[in-house]
């Protein structure tokens, strides 16, 4: 049986591919030849939820990355209202989400180029979450790692779930357009996982470590090391198409 078709809600239109194609790197291939913004590519039929969103910021690129912490509060949200009530999701700052505190998929984005005072063509986000086990025969083998499934949500469905997601991102980004980031930024903050902790950040070949102080006003991370604060950019997180 076909899954049924997700209803968007307006300036958003869905493109359905096969599960094993990449709704990533479709939506990154639509993008660079001109598609328009809002366009959803999604996986249909498989045993994880993957799909990504075109999006055409008329900003730079650093204050453009709102949009990623825009589509993860969008996905706590979206489970928030489809999940259990004791299910909590929680936001790493390079898009990695986690649920009941273990590592349950993530987001990752991609933009037209990286230069952060210039403003891209396009950015394209894009969402994998595991609905099941990878080894079902195993429980528990990989505890720093999840499901959906695995953390009480097996009656959430993948549809309902893919459009709630829409529908709460647009919100979000609604609001990122009419007032700014200081609403999405209380909002992510209650939801960061990390804060005020020491951490390892890995970019490329590079680790930063640090005590994880918070965001600046264009989401890049501030770490403090001794009396030194210094800022990550977010969109030292660019991906080139792997796998979140």
């Amino acid at each position: 049986m076909n899954a049924p078709t997700p209803s968007f809600p307006p300036l958003f239109v869905g493109m359905p591919v096969a599960a094993q194609a990449d709704p990533f790197a479709k939506a990154i291939a639509e993008a660079t030849l001109g598609c328009d913004s809002g366009l959803i590519v999604y996986a249909e039929g498989s045993d994880r939820l993957r799909a990504a969103i075109v999006f055409a910021p008329e900003s730079s690129l650093d204050q453009a990355m709102a949009i990623l912490p825009a589509c993860g509060v969008g996905f706590q949200n979206a489970l928030g209202a489809l999940a259990p009530p004791e299910v909590a999701v929680h936001l790493d700052w390079d898009g990695r989400l986690f649920v009941n505190g273990a590592r349950c998929g993530g987001l990752q984005v991609a933009a037209s180029h990286q230069e952060g005072d210039a403003e891209p063509d396009w950015i394209v986000v894009g969402l994998e979450i595991p609905f099941l086990p990878e080894n079902p025969d195993s429980p528990g083998a990989t505890p720093d790692s999840t499901s959906l499934y695995e953390e009480g949500c097996a009656e959430v469905d993948q549809t309902l779930l893919l459009e709630a997601w829409a529908r709460h991102t647009l919100v979000w980004i609604s609001r990122l357009e009419e007032d700014g980031v200081r609403a999405l930024h209380g909002e992510w903050r209650g939801l960061a996982r990390n804060l005020g902790e020491d951490v390892t950040v890995h970019l490329g070949d590079a680790a930063h470590e640090g005590t994880f102080l918070g965001v600046d006003e264009h989401f890049g991370m501030l770490l403090r090391v001794g009396d030194v604060t210094t800022s990550l950019p977010l969109r030292s997180i660019l991906s080139t198409g792997d796998a979140p």
